[in-house]
C-alpha cells in the first residue's frame, strides 16, 4: 500500500503541514520535530535507509544538563566546567544547567520532561528508579537525545554514559582499605550518598566484593546512607567512634567528607583510623594535606562535561542512536601526588 504524508503525520504526532515543510526542507518547523518527523518518515519505509536524520548546519542546538542541587562540591565543580564548555560553543548551540532537588526521583523525573520539551540533547546524572527510566523513555521517543554521566541507568535508550566504572572505582577503595589495613584487624564502616544512584551502588558492591577476597581480618559493617548531608555524616561517623572501638576504617562512596573528617578530628582519631573517599576537591585536598584522609578516587568531571557535550553533538548532527563513549578513568590521589590547584 502506498505512503502518504498522512501516515507519516500519524505515525509522528504532527500535522501534514508539518511533514510537507519538514520533507521539502522548509523553514518553521523546530529541530526536534523535524526530527521525530524524518525518523516516522525512515520507520515507515518512506525514506531509503540511507538517508541520515541530520540537524541543518544552520540550526541552533539546544542542550541540557540535569545536575543534583545541593552543596556537593563535585557537583559544583562539574556545573562549573558545563558552563565553561558551553562558552567555548559556537553560537549555534546552546547549553542550560537545571539543579532539581538532589536524591528525588520525582523532581528529576519532572526536570527531564521540562527540558525535554525544548532541548535537542539532555546529559543527565540519573537516579535508577521507575519514574525516571519512564521519562527517559519519554525523551528519547519524542527525539531527544540522552546521555547519562557520573552514574549510570539500566534498561533506557540512552546514546551512552560519560563517566567511570564506578564497580572498578569501589573495588579500587577496597583493594586500598585491605592493604592499608593488612595487620590490623577491627571494623570497617562503609557510607553512600543513596544506592538510589546507581554509581554509589556499585562502588559499595566493589568495596564489600574485594575486601571479602582481601581483607579477611576486617569486619564489614551495613552500608550507611547519609544523602551526602555533612551534618548527617558528622553526627553518624561520631556515634560510629563512640560505639565501635576497633573502627579502623571508613569509605565514602559519596559527598559529606567534612563531616566525617571533623568527627576524626573530634575524636582525637584522625592519624589512626584510615578514611578513603571520592572527588579531589578543596575539602578533601585540605583533609589529605592534613592526614585526616588518606586516600581520594578522583574522577575528571571536566572530561566527563566535555565527553558528554561533544556525543550529544555528534549524534544530533548524525543522527546515530548510540555511541561508544571513552571511559573516564579513575586516579588515586595521596597527600604525596596532589596535583596543583
Amino acid at each position: 500500500m502506498r505512503l502518504t504524508i498522512t501516515d507519516i503525520a500519524r505515525a509522528a504526532g504532527v500535522s501534514t503541514a508539518t511533514v510537507d515543510r519538514v520533507l521539502n526542507n522548509r523553514a518553521g518547523v523546530h529541530t526536534r520535530t523535524r526530527r521525530r518527523v524524518l525518523t516516522a518518515a525512515q520507520g515507515l519505509g518512506y525514506l531509503g535507509g540511507e538517508v541520515a536524520v541530520a540537524l541543518d548546519s544552520a540550526e541552533i542546538v539546544d542542550l541540557a544538563f540535569i545536575i543534583p542541587g545541593g552543596n556537593n562540591t563535585f557537583m559544583s565543580a562539574l556545573t562549573a566546567h558545563l558552563q565553561d564548555v558551553a562558552a567555548a560553543q559556537v553560537a549555534s548551540v546552546r547549553i542550560h544547567v537545571q539543579r532539581p532537588e538532589a536524591f528525588h526521583p520525582e523532581a528529576l523525573a519532572a526536570a527531564l520532561r521540562e527540558q525535554a520539551a525544548t532541548a535537542n540533547g539532555i546529559g543527565v546524572i540519573a537516579i535508577d528508579h521507575p519514574s525516571v527510566r519512564t521519562a527517559i523513555r519519554e525523551a528519547a521517543a519524542a527525539g531527544v537525545r540522552v546521555v547519562t554521566l557520573v552514574s549510570d541507568i539500566s534498561d533506557v535508550p540512552r546514546l551512552g554514559y560519560a563517566g567511570l566504572d564506578n564497580r572498578a572505582a569501589g573495588r579500587l577503595a577496597g583493594h586500598l582499605m585491605s592493604r592499608f589495613l593488612r595487620h590490623t584487624p577491627g571494623t570497617v564502616a562503609l557510607f553512600a550518598g543513596s544506592l538510589l544512584y546507581r554509581g554509589h551502588e556499585e562502588r559499595a558492591i566493589g568495596f564489600r566484593r574485594i575486601l571479602a577476597e582481601e581483607g579477611a581480618a576486617l569486619t564489614l559493617l551495613q552500608t550507611r546512607e547519609m544523602h551526602d548531608e555533612v551534618e548527617r555524616c558528622y553526627a553518624e561517623a561520631r556515634t560510629l567512634l563512640q560505639s565501635t572501638p576497633d573502627l579502623a576504617g571508613i569509605y565514602n562512596t559519596g559527598a559529606g567528607n567534612r563531616g566525617i573528617a571533623r568527627a576524626l578530628d573530634e575524636a582525637g582519631r584522625s592519624q589512626d583510623v584510615i578514611f578513603i573517599g571520592h572527588e579531589l576537591t578543596e575539602h578533601t585536598r585540605r583533609f589529605l594535606l592534613a592526614g585526616a584522609m588518606d586516600a581520594v578516587i578522583d574522577q575528571n568531571s571536566r572530561q566527563e562535561a566535555e565527553l558528554a557535550v561533544a556525543s550529544l553533538l555528534q549524534a544530533i548532527r548524525s543522527g546515530e542512536q548510540t555511541l561508544r563513549i571513552p571511559q573516564v578513568r579513575a586516579q588515586v590521589i595521596f597527600r604525596e601526588n596532589l596535583p596543583e590547584l
